[in-house]
């Protein structure tokens, strides 16, 4: 039974695509209803097309028993959306159309921001594109809500982490690379007066335009610094509170339908906005970015407070974590953290060295546990320029895991065992509360006859 429940809890996140990534090639398949489970019905179509998107994926190496397997992942899935009506778990619209945004606009990134290009792609417009793909992350979200909800109490003690670990065959133990830890200070350049009011009085002029009668998303388009946005007119799609920057956010709620701001400076520089549209708490609106210039004189002022920064932590008269508080900037990740720079891909503070952004690997290269490296500028996704000096807080080699060593890792992975152990074991008792039934053209598949006989 653990082949049968357990893998599919394991698959349930992995094999559901991401929004329009996948279309079913095959235009003579004719859809029907290939299982039911509880009030919940499961199409053909949904099958192809977890089986195309894994087609692109991989190729041509797809297991035989892929449909097999995809379909009980399906109903596992299914089983909790049930279940979450049956409890009347709340999903609010907004929530659906905020992943919606989010995702359309991850897709819009493969693009280079090109919606046009984008829609010729998929052969659908965005609103085509959401409402096509509404149910389905309808579902998945009352899914994963569902997971929590039946998992949210699990915890783990140390005991139960040194049994884990121990039940591990000696044989069987993951390999760990070569991994390092590392805190940074990141300090931002600051624009000089001049540089500062000739971006103001840009904006300005633009703001008397658009007043004036000009088209906001045609001078967005063709002035706008916000690389993302302006292409688009400056159309940042809905948004919900918290997304945006404090200054800008609380602007941008303060207007009406249509009506365009005063200008509102924040850390990313001078913007005008227009509301577009308010649903409850989502706003849409659109705006123009103008950002001062930074002059080479403000980047070598930046680079020489950090280096002297540097130095005071060097001489004892500063530590590393006060000069986080002196200088650092608020709005990095790392600042909240006590300098430490976390991992996007595994969530933790560790990287492995292949891991590491360039500019880190050269900067750390051969600097000792608890050394500093230089100033060094690097950019932000959006393009602006930062300096940072980074310290090296450890550095291990290449070795078997080992529980005192990667006891971090080894509490993770127990916890995930642990909630897959609570899921299966809901799992087994929802199956024999629940109709489940299968279309004769999957009788071949043992998992699938194995969940049927749960109920017998």
């Amino acid at each position: 039974m653990y082949s049968a429940i357990k893998y599919a809890f394991l698959l349930l996140v992995v094999l559901i695509p991401c929004i329009g990534a996948a279309q079913t090639d095959d235009k003579a398949v004719i859809d029907r209803i290939v299982a039911t489970i509880g009030g919940e019905v499961i199409l053909l179509s949904e099958i192809e097309e977890q089986f195309s998107y894994a087609k692109q994926q991989q190729g041509a190496t797809l297991p035989a028993d892929f449909k097999c397997v995809s379909l009980q992942n399906i109903i596992m899935q299914k089983l909790l959306v049930n279940q979450a009506k049956l409890d009347s778990v709340e999903l609010k619209d907004e929530e659906v159309e905020t992943q919606l945004d989010v995702r359309i606009e991850r897709l819009l990134s493969y693009f280079n921001q090109d919606q046009k290009a984008l829609e010729e792609y998929y052969g659908q417009s965005i609103d085509q594109i959401k409402e096509q793909n509404r149910t389905d992350l309808k579902n998945q979200i009352l899914a994963q809500k569902m997971q929590g909800t039946i998992t949210e109490k699990a915890s783990i003690t140390p005991n139960e982490v040194q049994r884990f670990f121990s039940e591990i065959p000696k044989d069987s133990l993951p390999y760990f690379n070569a991994e390092v830890e590392i805190r940074e200070v990141v300090l931002k350049p600051k624009v000089n007066s001049i540089e500062r009011e000739k971006a103001r009085q840009r904006i300005d002029e633009l703001r008397t335009r658009i007043v004036g009668g000009e088209d906001f998303a045609t001078l967005a388009k063709k002035y706008s610094e916000d690389s993302g946005s302006g292409a688009q007119g400056g159309d940042l799609g809905f948004q919900k509170r918290g997304a945006l920057v404090s200054e800008f956010e609380a602007m941008a709620y303060k207007l009406e339908p249509k009506q365009v701001s005063p200008l509102v400076e924040t850390v990313f520089g001078f913007h005008i906005i227009e509301l577009l549209e308010r649903r409850g708490n989502l706003i849409h609106c659109r705006h123009i970015l103008i950002k001062p210039e930074i002059t080479q004189a403000d980047l070598d002022l930046t680079k020489f407070k950090l280096d002297s920064v540097r130095n005071q932590i060097l001489d004892s008269t500063l530590t590393f974590s006060e000069a986080i508080k002196k200088v650092g900037d608020k709005n990095q990740q790392s600042f909240s953290n006590d300098g430490r720079v976390s991992n996007p891909k595994s969530g933790n503070t560790y990287f492995e060295v292949a891991d590491l952004d360039t500019d880190i690997y050269f900067a750390i290269e051969g600097l000792k546990v608890n050394e500093i490296s230089k100033p060094f500028e690097f950019r932000a996704p959006d393009g602006t320029l930062y300096y940072r000096i980074v310290q090296l807080v450890s550095r291990s080699k290449p070795h078997k895991a080992d529980l005192r060593q990667d006891y971090n890792k080894i509490q993770q992975a127990a916890l995930d065992q642990k909630r897959s152990d609570i899921m299966e074991t809901w799992a087994l008792q929802r199956l024999r509360a629940t109709y489940l039934g299968i279309h004769s053209s999957y009788s071949e598949c043992p998992n699938l006859q194995q969940m049927i006989t749960i109920q017998k």
